[in-house]
């Protein structure tokens, strides 16, 4: 039986480092994923971080995972661009398990800054993601995957999401990310079962599963009044675990289950020591829970079945034009109800992006998403 291999999100920021040294000194930490592109700007990264990537690496435990690149952004970029040679010199200096980036397109003036906001499920969207992957396996030459948005607009819109991603990540034979706290924001956001979402998203491609903390913002007409927001900077729900339980014996090609948090919410005694408590717990989980591997569903190396040829990129110029309606909408609303009533009058209305049918309170979460991480997004 395959194993599988638990580890922490391990960025270079001194909170996460030093609740993560006890882990690593006494070998506790068995994978590490790296965003590398949060780097992107910093070319002198230390020498001892850099032994500690190379170490991983050389183990086949190390696993890069993009911020920044902006996949569904329908205008390609000199940003793009540079991010992808930047990946590609990196790739020939460390050997990734795999890469993988955030579903949905980055709000903002330019592709480091704004947050991910998603798309509709559309032929345009879907080559535009397709090619945007195909790109990236080009640059790093591994496995390339993809992981699921936390943010929806709207239910149908959660109830899609399996679906796209199960066909986006076909035409690249693809892995899926599945992060269980983001499918526990879907959950609590619309009053949704976990069987009613899990049963759409394509579980024969997880190779990696994220869990994390989050935060409740207040919100009138959300149900329980308030927003799970996916804000990384708490501990892990009792909830998330059990959904990770449920989850493991389902994903035939899991390799890695990751635990993630952000710095700001690493800062006391406790909550390093909560953070620990939280990875241990669950690498007991993956020791304890096995999983239903079967020859049809399992062994997929997630790599092109042969060589495919790079056109031009693919772009879309009416769905470049809405995405940065969008942004501008979001971005300058004074609230959820001043953003639909701009959304109403803007070419985003009566189009498959439905925004006819955003509730007030997910609207209202959107702007706060978007104005607060404009000048910059941090996982």
């Amino acid at each position: 039986m395959r194993k599988i291999h638990p580890g922490i999100a391990c960025n270079l920021d001194a909170h996460i480092l030093s609740a993560a040294v006890p882990l690593l000194e006494q070998a506790q930490v068995g994978a590490i994923e790296w965003s590398f592109d949060a780097l992107f700007r910093l070319r002198d990264v230390p020498e001892w971080f850099q032994g500690l990537l190379q170490a991983f690496a050389e183990a086949g435990l190390l696993t890069g995972h993009g911020i920044y690149f902006s996949i569904f952004s329908a205008q390609w970029s000199k940003e793009q661009e540079a991010w992808l040679s930047h990946l590609r010199a990196l790739s020939a200096e460390i050997k990734f398990d795999h890469i993988s980036e955030h579903f949905g397109f980055m709000t903002g003036a330019d592709f480091h800054n704004g947050a991910p906001m998603s798309v509709p499920l559309t032929n345009a969207t879907l080559a535009i993601g397709a090619d945007r992957l195909m790109r990236i396996q080009d640059a790093c030459n591994c496995a390339v995957g993809i992981e699921n948005l936390a943010f929806a607009f709207c239910e149908e819109e959660v109830k899609q999401h399996g679906d796209f991603l199960s066909r986006l990540l076909i035409p690249v034979n693809g892995f899926l990310i599945l992060d269980l706290h983001n499918l526990y924001c879907q959950m609590k956001n619309f009053d949704v079962d976990y069987e009613a979402l899990i049963g759409h998203y394509p579980l024969d491609r997880v190779k990696e599963i994220h869990i994390s903390g989050g935060s409740w913002a207040p919100a009138s007409g959300a149900p329980g009044g308030q927003v799970r927001r996916d804000t990384h900077d708490d501990a892990v729900p009792a909830e998330v675990f059990e959904l990770l339980a449920h989850t493991i014996p389902r994903c035939p090609n899991l390799k890695f289950v990751l635990l993630e948090q952000i710095g700001s919410g690493l800062q006391t005694d406790l909550q390093k020591v909560r953070f620990r408590q939280d990875y241990l717990r669950m690498c007991a989980i993956c020791e304890s829970v096995e999983i239903e591997r079967d020859a049809a569903a399992g062994g997929n190396n997630f790599l092109p079945a042969g060589e495919f040829h790079l056109p031009a990129p693919v772009e879309d110029a009416m769905l470049y034009e809405q995405q940065a309606a969008l942004s501008q909408i979001l971005e300058n609303a004074s609230g959820g109800a001043d953003a639909a009533r701009r959304l109403a009058t803007s070419i985003l209305a009566g189009t498959p992006w439905q925004t006819e049918h955003w509730p007030e309170y997910m609207l209202e979460t959107a702007v706060q998403i978007a104005q607060k991480w404009k000048k910059g997004f941090v996982v």
